[in-house]
């Protein structure tokens, strides 16, 4: 299969982006990177902000370097999810857009709750509650700055701010419109009545896409700017999570993944949104996919754990590679000591290795204290969670699933991927690593009709990036370990 048809994927993640040209050569997606830059929030007195126009400006270095390598036919970008611009009756952007780690909603669930119940809100969202979701800082923001929000005519999620600066055209494309808890999970549609509720403005929220979108070409301005003819602006399956399991290597009707990363998505794919008793006390999400699919799962702090310790030994002075720290954590002593990841402790950034330390001591642990301790901590902590949020989809879904495809950048923690595999007792197969760049080309070349549909895409993703099979090791040492994991859980206070 050859293919005339270069497309152009921005991946834009918490910590960077990069600009990624793929193409098809002989049955496979070829990718080839052409920039790569740094993401960074930025603190101004007590709220942290991303950077909104150095990102701006960083994408359109990616079209420049990208149309000197050959041209493209399409652009999509995909980001994380629930942030969001505003803009005046001019089209104009009030301010940056706040970062999700902002304090600015701490306690603010308690606040919508007083408005709207919370049971029947997630029977009509369907939406995990997590305190950083779109209309949790969108209350927030009403409460505290309500002079932004009175200015406001417009809201824009991250990726379709930048469709919007690219073409011109305002739109909400779906799979991110589901990350807000703005959304009716059944009617894919704004739930018009709970913003009436808290008292928001539903003219705020644009007109829902489907991923796969043709928004728009490059605005004239745009291109005598930066030189180049216009192209198509591809509303893509726009939340990165959603990119990658687009790019799931599985032909499998019923499969489960883990998007691993930052953050871990751990969930599987559906036809309806699954929203019942159970899925609301589990706090289980039903989020958008690409197709009009659902995709039911949890949503995990993931290697950020590991990123954030890292960034403090740097602070201490030890300059340790992810590579070294997982060397010292396979010579660590296994199974001394577990954290639950998601407690609200591990959020906020800062001296992650402290607060590990503190949990172990309040929950009757071993006190880890090397690196490696720490880390080995965390790795198995997070294998176990895994298989607790396991046997909570299957709870929900009645289905036994025999295979976890872990697909990101995670996956080159080769101690996680096993880790899993034997806390899961179940196959893992690992890959791709590029998994949200091949999801976002693959959703491009579907839209140009480059590609039939989402399984001939997913047979070509299978081809373009080895896998690594990882199968379960030592189950009656991680079964005893699971006890003492959810044990652990319990005497925190936690058992989500």
């Amino acid at each position: 299969m050859g293919t005339s048809k270069r497309v152009l994927a921005f991946d834009i993640g918490a910590s960077g982006g990069r600009a990624v040209v793929g193409k098809i050569v002989d049955g496979k997606i070829v990718m080839e990177e052409v920039h790569r830059f740094s993401n960074d929030p930025v603190m101004v007195g007590n709220t942290l902000y991303w950077d909104t126009l150095r990102q701006f400006y960083e994408i359109k270095q990616g079209i420049i370097k990208a149309n000197l390598k050959g041209g493209f036919d399409s652009i999509g970008i995909d980001t994380w999810g629930v942030d969001f611009g505003l803009l005046d009756e001019h089209g104009e952007l009030l301010e940056n857009a706040v970062h999700y780690r902002d304090e600015r909603t701490i306690g603010i669930q308690d606040e919508v709750f007083k408005v709207m119940e919370k049971d029947e809100l997630y029977r009509i969202t369907g939406n995990q509650f997590m305190d950083f979701n779109t209309i949790f800082q969108l209350y927030s923001l009403k409460q505290k700055r309500p002079w932004v929000v009175e200015r406001a005519k417009t809201l824009l999620f991250t990726p379709d701010l930048f469709n919007y600066f690219l073409s011109g055209v305002k739109a909400a494309e779906y799979t991110m419109a589901s990350t807000s808890q703005l959304l009716d999970a059944n009617e894919k549609t704004w739930y018009k009545e709970m913003l009436q509720s808290l008292g928001i403005d539903a003219q705020l929220l644009q007109e829902i896409v489907p991923a796969g979108t043709v928004v728009g070409l490059l605005t004239q301005d745009i291109c005598e700017e930066l030189e180049m003819d216009p192209a198509q602006v591809i509303a893509v399956a726009s939340h990165d999570t959603q990119s990658a399991v687009a790019a799931v290597p599985s032909q499998e009707e019923d499969f489960l993944f883990i998007s691993c990363g930052t953050w871990s998505l751990f969930g599987t794919e559906l036809n309806q949104p699954l929203i019942n008793e159970t899925s609301r006390r589990l706090d289980i999400t039903n989020e958008g996919g690409f197709g009009g699919k659902i995709t039911f799962f949890k949503n995990i702090i993931g290697l950020w754990l590991v990123q954030e310790s890292r960034r403090q030994w740097i602070r201490e002075g030890k300059e340790l590679s992810f590579s070294t720290l997982e060397q010292l954590a396979l010579m660590a002593e296994p199974f001394r000591s577990f954290i639950d990841p998601d407690a609200p402790e591990f959020n906020p950034a800062g001296n992650i290795p402290k607060r590990i330390r503190a949990f172990c001591r309040r929950t009757g642990q071993a006190v880890p204290q090397s690196e490696g301790e720490i880390v080995c901590c965390i790795n198995q902590s997070l294998a176990l969670k895994y298989r607790h949020i396991l046997e909570q989809i299957e709870a929900c879904t009645g289905k036994y699933y025999p295979v976890i495809h872990m697909i990101g950048g995670g996956i080159q923690s080769e101690l996680l991927c096993q880790m899993t595999a034997s806390a899961s007792g179940r196959r893992v197969i690992a890959g791709p690593v590029e998994a949200t760049a091949l999801g976002n080309i693959a959703v491009q070349l579907i839209t140009l009709g480059e590609i039939k549909d989402i399984k001939e895409a997913r047979t070509i993703v299978a081809n373009s990036e080895p896998t690594k099979e990882y199968l379960p090791q030592e189950q009656d040492r991680w079964e005893k370990a699971y006890y003492l994991f959810k044990s652990t859980l319990e005497r925190s206070g936690a058992c989500r």
